[in-house]
This record gives structure tokens, C-alpha cells and sequence, in this order.
């Protein structure tokens, strides 16, 4: 559910406030809207890069988690995910595919056009507590 929320806010959000390069970048938007979640308390949501060309560097993966799970999405897995323990709380680590969903990524993404059709270019990473 929460993937399927986000994918369509970032879809919106492009179609309908992206018409050019000045346009604010639909990634900084949904990582405003992850952050938003984190301070509430809820769960943590990272947006990252999968083509090892990342536009922001805190967008490439960071820990053998995101690591491991652009690697097997980007081997043609929909979804990856591990239980870990993190100070004796129990989380969910979860992570799916993002493949270019519409020509306007490129504007800013251009090597996104090298992308096989489906190909992930990206990923969400989601930590979720485990109650």
C-alpha cells in the first residue's frame, strides 16, 4: 500500500508541476513528503539510485541492505526485503523497483533513455518497525 501511495504521488506530482528543467525536481519533493513520515514516527523511506549515476549523492545506496537490494531488483526481482535488528527493535527493510514511468524523467535523468523499458533506475528503501 505505502509503495503503491508513493509511486502515484511521485506520478502526479510529475504530470501535473513538471513542465521543464526549472520545474522543482520531483525527487526533492517526494523526499520532502518521506521526511514528513520519519518525523512523525511512522517509517523511514529512501529514494535511491540504481544507475550508479546519481543526481544527489545521498541517493546511492548506503548500506549492504540498499546495497544488496538495487542488485537483485536491478537482476529482475519486483521486491527484496530482510528483518533486521537495530538497538532490540525488530524492522522490516523492504525495497522495490523504479522504472522510468515517463519521458519527462529524462529532462533532468538523460541517462535515463539508456534504460531498458522496465529497467529499474531507481528504488525505494523502506524501514518499517516491526510491533
Amino acid at each position: 500500500m505505502l509503495d503503491d501511495l508513493y509511486k502515484a504521488a511521485v506520478v502526479l506530482i510529475a504530470t501535473r508541476y513538471v513542465s521543464d528543467k526549472s520545474s522543482l525536481p520531483v525527487g526533492a519533493v517526494a523526499i520532502t513528503l518521506f521526511d514528513a513520515m520519519k518525523k512523525k514516527g511512522w517509517h523511514e523511506v529512501r529514494l535511491l539510485d540504481a544507475t550508479g549515476k546519481p543526481l544527489v549523492a545521498k541517493n546511492s545506496p548506503q548500506d549492504d541492505f540498499e546495497i544488496t537490494a538495487v542488485e537483485e531488483l536491478k537482476s529482475g526481482k519486483s521486491y527484496y526485503d530482510r528483518v533486521v535488528e537495530r538497538e532490540g527493535k525488530r524492522y522490516l527493510r523492504a525495497a522495490t523497483p523504479i522504472p522510468v514511468l515517463l519521458e519527462k524523467c529524462t529532462m533532468c535523468h538523460p541517462h535515463y533513455n539508456d534504460a531498458k523499458e522496465g529497467e529499474p533506475v531507481g528504488a525505494l528503501s523502506y524501514t518499517l518497525p516491526i510491533e
